[in-house]
């Protein structure tokens, strides 16, 4: 297949980064190709499906066609629906009916805005992928290497970690090296009219930002079905209006009154029940990961110290990491980590690269 080496096609929400890194890549004389994927059906997944704090909204839709037309370029809407639904939005649903957090970005970034991505590059005779994505890459050791923004405060290479070498070996991000403040500027010198743009924080396919209304609206019966006891110390303490609308460390509405602050501390879905307690039985000494993908080694040999992100807001903390005789990540941290999460992924660093990252499972102690 002959790829066109100065051709890029770049994931455009409508938003400030991706419409700056297409202005970017057009200033550098790259022949440049806006893409916006259409992730869901809109009447299917409730909140105002308008609000441009989202990234695959209408809005959205609307502001990167128009900043295309301003820059020049082609701009095309893909419908990656069936895809995304299965890949993202079932998984997203699946995972809090198992009882776990999930992280559909992560599930996004691999299999639609990479996976699907290149499959579009490869139509279009395009080498590269670009989005607009606050991360670095290199070559090194011949291994394609993801790193962070350090002193970014927007770093968005915890959500990356499931890229595969080919993927990361397709990839530009024009962004690397700016922050927030920087691609406003940028947005104005270009004329983009989105220097003022709200950033987008919520899921996509929840604009609402309400994820239990998501899964009542969704799932026939889950509240009924998912009912059950909250347990403190093996004694029923209260009920609960479905296991799925909580997650490990929540403290507020849980509906129950104590002499000290309960938290979620586990979810049961095999019975319905959620424990709780205090604050002190969040921590924990490990935990163990499954689909690892590793980035910057292909294998980890021997366990080996690293710092360790168990959420995105995490600062990290050192961890002794190892792929165990079952094939899994297992971490053993130096001081306990707090709210260690089933469904959250964990992500391991060496400075500032990403070794490789995996889904939590369970922890350990």
């Amino acid at each position: 297949m002959q790829l066109n080496p100065n051709r890029v096609i770049i994931g455009m929400s409508g938003g400030v980064d991706s419409s700056v890194a297409a202005a970017l890549l057009v200033e550098q004389g790259y022949d440049v190709i806006g893409i916006t994927i259409k992730t869901y059906k809109y009447e299917d997944v409730g909140g105002n499906v308008g609000n441009d704090s989202t990234c695959c909204s209408l809005d959205g839709i609307n502001d990167a066609r128009r900043v295309c037309m301003k820059l020049g370029i082609p701009h095309y809407v893909v419908d990656f629906t069936e895809r995304f639904k299965h890949e993202v939005i079932d998984y997203f649903i699946e995972d809090y009916r198992a009882g776990n957090t999930p992280n559909p970005c992560v599930a996004c970034n691999r299999t639609i805005k990479w996976g699907e991505m290149i499959k579009k590059a490869n139509a279009l005779g395009a080498k590269w992928i670009a989005t607009g994505h606050y991360a670095g890459i290199r070559f090194e050791n011949e291994r394609y290497v993801l790193s962070r923004e350090m002193e970014n405060r927007k770093d968005q290479s915890y959500a990356l970690w499931g890229l595969s070498q080919e993927s990361l070996s397709r990839t530009m991000f024009p962004l690397t090296g700016f922050t927030k403040e920087r691609s406003r500027a940028e947005a104005e010198r270009f004329g983009l009219g989105l220097e003022s743009k709200p950033e987008s924080y919520e899921i996509c396919f929840i604009p609402d930002n309400d994820y239990r209304r998501f899964l009542r609206d969704n799932v026939p019966n889950i509240q009924s079905e998912t009912k059950g006891d909250i347990m403190l110390d093996g004694k029923p303490l209260a009920k609960h209006d479905g296991f799925p609308f909580y997650t490990i460390g929540q403290r507020k509405g849980l509906g129950i009154s104590h002499p000290e602050p309960l938290y979620v501390l586990n979810v049961i879905p095999e019975t319905n029940i959620i424990e709780v307690g205090t604050d002190e039985h969040l921590l924990h000494k490990g935990l163990v990961a499954h689909s690892i993908n590793l980035i910057k080694y292909d294998t980890l040999k021997k366990a080996t110290r690293f710092i360790t992100k168990i959420r995105y807001k995490d600062d990290g903390e050192i961890g002794e990491c190892f792929i165990n005789q079952d094939g899994k990540l297992e971490i053993h941290f130096e001081e306990p980590r707090r709210a260690i999460t089933p469904g959250q992924s964990v992500v391991l660093y060496e400075g500032n690269d990403v070794v490789g990252g995996g889904i939590i499972e369970y922890w350990k102690d």
